[in-house]
């Protein structure tokens, strides 16, 4: 199977996590496009039948590239989503893998949102929730805002703060 440039660097990344015990530097095989910029990213695991199985991200950027980006994130994912039990070796191989490139957060409010297109972060003092875009089973703000505000512990009828932001999303 033929994968995305930012997949095969997530699947690379946990599987040699799991050879070798430790991050992996970034391959040389990895193109300027992922070297030469940084943004945040989330990895997103799934089980054959289509079920969340890790998903960590950065709304921010942490690294110095997103390939180091996407290789820390996967490694995260897959072992350290509080979620989940950890990966186990065996499983990779039936793991859907997405990898989500964010643009930066912009200030936003509900008139402004568009689930498909955006994805949507609620904020209210160290409260913050954070939803990707286009889910499945997220069709309406409403939606969208309840899921990122219950991650986030803030009520609907608190004072928060929404962002905004899109994806170039690879699977």
């Amino acid at each position: 199977m033929s994968y995305s440039e930012p997949v095969r660097i997530a699947r690379f990344a946990i599987g040699e996590y799991f050879r070798r015990h430790v991050a992996v530097e970034v391959p040389a095989w990895v193109s300027d496009e992922f070297t030469s910029r940084r943004a945040g990213c989330f990895v997103s695991l799934h089980s054959l039948g289509g079920s969340l199985r890790g998903c960590i991200g950065t709304i921010y950027p942490t690294e110095e590239n997103i390939a180091r980006e996407i290789i820390q994130n996967a490694v995260s994912a897959a072992i350290r989503d509080p979620r989940f039990p950890p990966v186990k070796p065996d499983e990779l191989l039936d793991l859907e893998l997405s990898v989500d490139i964010l643009s930066l957060p912009e200030k936003a409010t509900v008139s402004d949102l568009d689930p498909k297109k955006f994805g949507v972060i609620v904020s209210l003092g160290y409260r913050k929730g954070v939803l990707l875009p286009d889910l499945e089973g997220v069709n309406t703000v409403h939606q969208q805002l309840e899921i990122a505000l219950k991650k986030a512990g803030i009520g609907e009828s608190e004072n928060y703060n929404i962002f905004r932001f899109s994806v170039e999303r690879y699977r």
